[in-house]
């Protein structure tokens, strides 16, 4: 089954999810590992890679 365009998501939540994926690729160009990118974000270590 597939979802809708965002998957039915709100637009706020849609809006924080994206500045955390943001904020978690910075942070990967700055060489920060995985799992503390993971930890400081309060998400998987899945999630961030």
């Amino acid at each position: 089954m597939r979802y809708a365009q965002g998957g039915g998501l709100t637009d706020e939540w849609r809006a924080f999810r994206e500045k955390l994926r943001m904020e978690a690729a910075e942070r990967f160009v700055l060489g920060d590992e995985n799992v503390v990118i993971a930890h400081d974000l309060r998400v998987g270590v899945r999630s961030v890679q």
